[in-house]
């Protein structure tokens, strides 16, 4: 492989998240546009930002993320900047891909923090790559080709790094409890008709099979012969259906009818510890475990970790070389996408589903 990569940016696009108390209200209110949901309902929601004085952590953890990969970048001799924008908060895309037309970029990489299909996951992405170039377009500024990396949920380096996770989370059980500890994989949960959407007429369920399949691999990886796949974070409308059971639900139930004493639980679906992981696994889930006996040993993430920025930029070779994807499962892995096209037609196209709150 040359120096050329052939792209002349990473564009690291994230979720977005407040970064003060005044931020609060504005951020969800860009999150639920269109909803028509009252102010009031927002200041309830965002309760558990103002618990942390209205700072999300995700802004901080994809800085570190952008950080490690640019160390990554040049230690392997490539020079490709490395720009971060929003969906929902500062820095938005839209004015992130102003400063890279000054800056002169015309083709760029988009990585997206987020390892799977359908449409949260994986399509509102497109979505937003979209809405960006026709920002630049109503704007009368140069145009550039974004191209979104693939998915990696099964790639070897996230499994290994996830599996050394657990490892680790195990390593702390008292031994007498280890016989009565459960491993938990959990994951943001979706509406199940958004599940049903997700990959599309001919390969649907994408979503939860995808996640399911990380959990498998980093479970074989970790020596784990037992362990439950389950959801949280789940929000809007409670006569919806979405993806169960609920982890605060299931770590209670198999406390008292199995006898489980300890968990360790593995936000398999998080790149990193944002607010979803810090509330609803480090304080609802600890609370009512600890309320219940059962001791909870959470995992850390993958984010942080250089070996993650190591995977991108390896998704990056295959890219760029036309190379063999790095996989260790079965399940669907969609691929690159470019200008935000859908990787086949009907792929996760449903109407937008109220299903994050990140």
């Amino acid at each position: 492989m040359t120096d050329d990569l052939s792209f002349d940016a990473l564009l690291v696009l994230s979720f977005g998240g407040p970064e003060g108390n005044e931020e609060v209200v504005p951020f969800l209110e860009n999150v639920t546009r269109g909803r028509g949901i009252p102010r009031e309902r927002l200041e309830k929601v965002g309760e558990h930002y103002f618990h942390f004085d209205g700072v999300s952590p995700l802004n901080r953890l994809n800085r570190e993320i952008i950080t490690n990969l640019e160390k990554e970048l040049a230690a392997r001799g490539k020079e490709l900047p490395v720009y971060f924008g929003n969906r929902n908060w500062h820095p938005f895309a839209e004015d992130t891909a102003e400063q890279m037309v000054a800056d002169g970029v015309r083709r760029a990489l988009v990585f997206a923090t987020s390892a799977w299909g359908g449409y949260s996951a994986c399509l509102q992405y497109n979505e937003d790559i979209r809405r960006v170039i026709a920002h630049l377009e109503d704007k009368g500024l140069a145009a550039i080709e974004f191209t979104k990396l693939r998915q990696f949920f099964d790639h070897p380096t996230f499994v290994s790094v996830m599996a050394e996770a657990v490892e680790e989370a195990y390593a702390k059980i008292p031994a007498e409890q280890l016989d009565t500890t459960r491993l938990l994989f959990t994951a943001h949960s979706v509406p199940t008709a958004a599940d049903e959407a997700a990959g599309g007429p001919t390969d649907p369920h994408l979503y939860s099979r995808q996640v399911g399949e990380a959990s498998r691999l980093i479970a074989q990886a970790a020596g784990v012969d037992v362990y439950d796949v389950v959801w949280q974070s789940r929000s809007g409308n409670p006569r919806t259906p979405w993806l169960e059971p609920d982890i605060v639900d299931h770590t209670l139930a198999i406390g008292e009818k199995e006898g489980v004493t300890a968990v360790v639980v593995c936000p398999v679906g998080f790149v990193s510890d944002h607010m979803e992981v810090i509330w609803d696994l480090d304080t609802e889930l600890a609370d009512a475990a600890r309320d219940a006996g059962i001791l909870v040993e959470r995992t850390r993430t993958a984010g942080p970790e250089q070996e993650f920025a190591g995977m991108v930029v390896d998704i990056i070779d295959e890219l760029v070389d036309n190379s063999a994807r790095a996989g260790l499962g079965t399940v669907t892995v969609q691929g690159c996408t470019v200008n935000g096209a859908a990787c086949r037609p009907g792929c996760c196209q449903v109407s937008r589903p109220n299903s994050r709150t990140a």
